[in-house]
């Protein structure tokens, strides 16, 4: 008696049977057959939702090409939508576009990547924990928010000290642009330089290099892919951006002469259908061109996109890169 286990002691706390009858079996198959749809029913909505959105600016922009050609529309300086003859040439636009990313880039990725090499390699843990949520609430200000900022006070900082007649230019853009793209440079690059991991660091250690030998030519190296994607979400980030570029860059549709001319007024191509969509009819050749507008820049972010996944694919699958 001394031996037996009394009936109250229980060895495990099971809520659920160990032997499911035939009917319970079926309701869990059907439960999980449903959450599966359900899933998935959730993940191709956005997918529906992006083809949706190329199928409505495809449908939007093919009739100004047919009119007006492609080549007048890529090639073209002029955009006078409402001269006589209207004019509808996207050079300007797409040129102001590239200045202030380049801008914008020129000044965040030096900062970012020194920032991220600080955080993930010199900056202690805990303060690391302190100081990166800080800077990824830069991301959360609102963008309108920023321009003030740029007219308020940027443009007649400008005006004053270096004597511009204007204060809104590409350098007011660009450097207000960076601000808003360093988040996401330091926040992916950091990730990279992390999860290129210890061993890496301390074989360099080991081996007699510096701190700044192994950061220079050991971590940075073995974490490019994840740093080449991160400026080129920073890119994304900056030849996105509507309410900044349309209240700081000018609004100049011109190409700044010399083309070395950081203080000239430019027009972005998201400035531009911000600022002309609700003034152009429906259905008129210029509502159509900023249809076509949308759809280059549609086109070039997309490509971009594709870039930064392929290199954020390669920073994940590196350690088995480098072990093959």
């Amino acid at each position: 008696m001394a031996n037996q286990t009394p009936q109250s002691t229980k060895v495990a706390d099971f809520d659920r049977p160990l032997l499911l009858t035939p009917g319970q079996d079926w309701g869990n198959y059907l439960i999980n057959i449903l959450g599966q749809a359900l899933l998935f029913l959730i993940t191709s909505l956005s997918v529906v939702a992006v083809l949706l959105i190329f199928f409505f600016i495809i449908r939007k922009a093919l009739p100004f090409f047919l009119k007006h050609g492609v080549m007048e529309f890529f090639t073209s300086t002029a955009w006078y939508p409402e001269g006589s003859p209207a004019e509808f040439g996207a050079g300007t636009l797409m040129a102001g576009s590239l200045y202030v990313t380049v801008g914008a880039l020129l000044f965040a990725v030096p900062g970012g990547i020194l920032a991220a090499v600080f955080l993930s390699d010199i900056l202690p843990f805990k303060a690391r924990q302190i100081v990166k949520p800080i800077i990824e609430i830069l991301a959360a200000i609102p963008s309108v928010a920023y321009g003030f900022f740029a007219i308020i006070v940027v443009a007649p900082w400008l005006q004053k000290h270096l004597g511009l007649v204007t204060g809104t230019n590409i350098f007011n853009a660009s450097l207000i642009l960076a601000v808003m793209a360093v988040p996401t440079i330091i926040s992916v690059a950091e990730d990279a330089l992390t999860a290129a991991g210890r061993e890496l660091r301390e074989a360099s250690l080991a081996l007699g290099a510096t701190r700044a030998e192994t950061i220079i030519k050991v971590m940075l190296p073995a974490a490019h892919s994840g740093i080449i994607a991160a400026i080129i979400l920073g890119m994304m980030r900056a030849i996105g951006e509507t309410m900044v570029v349309w209240m700081a860059a000018g609004n100049a549709s011109q190409i700044p002469t010399p083309w070395w001319n950081i203080f000239a007024s430019v027009r972005t191509m998201t400035a531009t259908i911000a600022g002309d969509m609700a003034e152009s009819p429906e259905g008129s050749d210029h509502r159509l061109a900023l249809f076509a507008v949308g759809l280059t820049l549609l086109a070039f972010t997309f490509l971009l996109n594709l870039a930064s996944e392929h290199f954020l694919g390669r920073s994940r699958g590196g350690g088995k890169g480098r072990k093959k």
